[in-house]
């Protein structure tokens, strides 16, 4: 059975470069990416109702496509919902958390975690910073424009006029390593490098995470020795999504799922499969 999928989700496109790593790293595996589009954004909603939808997504996941391990790749997702879902079901998860203990030895300035609001509010990143940074001036930035910028897409114009945004506030106060605590702003790593420029450094968890991903294959036996299937994409959706949404929500993520080399399986009708 090692050849069931590893499971990826996140609450939309912001786990792929996570999914990247893997496809890079972890080559016989197969993988299952689900965007999250029906209730997107988790980081804006109570921890209550996050808990209660990814739980039940977990589930319908786990029910559709028997995955051998579920990957949580959402700092949101993994602060509020990571222990109801190793509760909740009978496979191994593993999630993501902002990498302050890497960016602790970097830099001497402040350290920014850059976060989503439900992540900003809780205290799991705070106990991080009294672990591995407690010597270090730690701020944390809720910035949920951004992950709405790269999920619904934006013109080059209002990307650069907020990624600049964010570069003069942090430069005001004195911040030279950014942890990317959400995982959708690693799709504008680059760009926010660019503002920042080399001296400042952006630090995310990618390697840290895949590498678990990995160590927890091996523990349990569960390492792919031929691929079966290929890698695959879907989104979910409610039965009333307007027809005209639904249909921009699908050229949008074709081309995602053909620029990270997966097949794509279109939409997933939440109400068919999970009660919210």
């Amino acid at each position: 059975m090692n050849f069931r999928p590893v499971a990826v989700l996140d609450s939309g496109i912001g786990g792929l470069p996570y999914l990247s790593w893997l496809q890079e790293n972890l080559p016989l595996e197969s993988l299952v990416y689900v965007a999250d589009n029906a209730n997107f954004p988790y980081g804006e909603k109570s921890p209550e109702a996050v808990r209660s939808f990814v739980v039940e997504l977990g589930r319908a996941l786990v029910a559709r496509y028997q995955p051998k391990l579920l990957l949580v790749a959402c700092n949101t997702a993994s602060v509020l919902a990571l222990d109801a879902l190793r509760t909740a079901l009978e496979l191994p998860v593993v999630g993501v958390v902002p990498a302050v203990k890497t960016a602790a030895s970097l830099g001497s300035g402040t350290l920014a975690v850059l976060a989503t609001p439900r992540t900003v509010e809780n205290d799991y990143w705070e106990n991080l910073v009294g672990q591995f940074a407690p010597e270090r001036r730690v701020k944390a930035y809720a910035a949920p424009e951004l992950v709405t910028l790269v999920e619904k897409g934006s013109s080059q114009a209002d990307r650069e006029a907020k990624l600049a945004a964010w570069s003069r506030r942090f430069k005001a106060d004195g911040v030279d390593v950014v942890v990317l605590g959400c995982t959708h702003y690693l799709h504008l790593a680059k760009d926010l490098a660019r503002h920042l420029g080399p001296e400042v450094s952006l630090v995310d968890s990618r390697d840290g995470v895949g590498r678990q991903v990995g160590r927890v294959l091996e523990e349990r036996g569960l390492f792919a020795t031929t691929r079966r299937d290929p890698d695959r994409f879907l989104f979910t959706v409610r039965t009333q999504e307007d027809a005209a949404v639904r249909d921009r929500l699908e050229l949008r993520y074709r081309a995602w799922a053909r620029e990270f080399g997966l097949e794509y399986m279109g939409p997933w009708v939440l109400s068919e499969d999970v009660r919210p």
